[in-house]
């Protein structure tokens, strides 16, 4: 038998910049990284897809990069595009096709640059589009939440939902840099400023109990609006975010291992049967909430560190339960239970879900009981 063997390995290298006010004339941030990607001969081209929960917000900024985009000397702003927000982006499958035939129309190529502002839906879906077109157009991310920020702004993964359910479609596509504006947070609606600190709590939990125990301390602030200790909690959170995607061994998942998504299984179930009414935050919030309780039935936390999880989560003014949770499960309409399967199935092989041995040190299992886990629903609906 003759074969020839192929093996290469790919680097991928970006930065996560943090500033205020991107697009003021006197901030070059922006301007500086992308004067240093200039090539001699070549005018690249802009192309900006906008959430429209920002434009809303923030009316002067099409007319603020139009303005900026002026003073750039190797680069041209072909077109500054509003999409809807939130998940109803990922929702929308024509409005994925229309946002690949504009790349066409304006003859974006591999030396272009799709940039995208906005939360993290409406990033997950340029993220897919600029990774399918001419099969791959260099990205760039401009995430205006605290979730995008600190968690999914600064990852590796795009994608949009399809057949209900969240991410089918999807690429590992890294961008080629991710600014975080501090500014574009300061006019969040206060259910998005708190349900961005989920994934904050969430990878303290499973990495780092010193941070999980700066949470506690700063909760009162962070609960309250306060910017400096957000931005102390989104650099914090997004560093240990990408040294794990960095440093895992699996930045792409090939395998089923996925500790970052600690809550998530039944987040991802929640957030469907809820048709989308609930922010992911929160969806994870509750999530963490029940895999905590479920961590604490199995004997692994002690009833003290369960109460700190907890309370953190109360003080941040998160959910703990949901009656969905609890719904009613039949053929055609499967309950949260339904979401282990599901995640399985994302994960591709065996089923691995992230518990709790202690505050700071996850761990990973391969079976759930479904009686146990109906006991923790119980205990998060009678108790908190």
């Amino acid at each position: 038998m003759a074969y020839i063997q192929q093996s290469f390995s790919v680097k991928f290298e970006y930065r996560v910049f943090f500033t205020e006010k991107i697009f003021d004339s006197s901030n070059s941030t922006f301007a500086d990284f992308l004067e240093a990607q200039a090539a001699e001969g070549i005018r690249k081209k802009l192309l900006f897809i906008i959430d429209e929960g920002v434009t809303a917000k923030h009316g002067y900024l099409q007319e603020q990069i139009t303005a900026y985009c002026e003073q750039l000397d190797n680069f041209e702003l072909v077109q500054d595009i509003v999409v809807v927000p939130g998940e109803a982006a990922k929702n929308d499958l024509q409005l994925f096709y229309w946002l690949i035939n504009e790349l066409e129309k304006y003859a974006i190529d591999r030396h272009s640059y799709v940039i995208g502002i906005g939360g993290g839906s409406v990033l997950d879906l340029v993220g897919y589009v600029a990774a399918v077109s001419h099969r791959g157009v260099k990205h760039i991310r401009i995430p205006t939440t605290v979730l995008s920020q600190n968690d999914s702004g600064v990852g590796v993964k795009n994608g949009i939902n399809y057949h209900g359910k969240k991410n089918f479609l999807g690429s590992f596509a890294p961008p080629v840099a991710v600014f975080n504006d501090a500014f574009f947070l300061t006019t969040l609606h206060e259910r998005d400023w708190r349900s961005g600190m989920t994934e904050a709590v969430k990878v303290a939990l499973i990495k780092d109990a010193g941070f999980f125990e700066w949470m506690e301390a700063n909760a009162t602030k962070l609960s309250m609006g306060d910017l400096p200790a957000m931005q102390q909690l989104i650099y914090r959170c997004a560093a240990l975010h990408m040294a794990h995607i960095g440093g895992a061994g699996d930045p792409f998942e090939s395998g089923s291992s996925r500790p970052l998504d600690f809550g998530h299984w039944s987040a991802h179930k929640l957030e469907q049967l809820s048709d989308f009414e609930l922010r992911h935050g929160e969806a994870v919030s509750i999530g963490i909430a029940l895999d905590s309780v479920y961590s604490f039935l199995l004997g692994w936390l002690s009833e003290d560190e369960l109460l700190r999880i907890i309370n953190l989560l109360k003080q941040l003014r998160l959910p703990l339960y949901h009656p969905l949770l609890e719904a009613d499960e039949d053929e055609d309409n499967p309950g949260v239970v339904a979401g282990l399967e599901e995640f399985r199935e994302h994960l591709g092989g065996q089923l691995t879900i992230s518990l709790l041995r202690a505050i700071g040190r996850g761990e990973e299992v391969h079976v759930m009981d479904t009686d146990l886990l109906q006991r923790a629903m119980t205990m998060l609906r009678d108790n908190w």
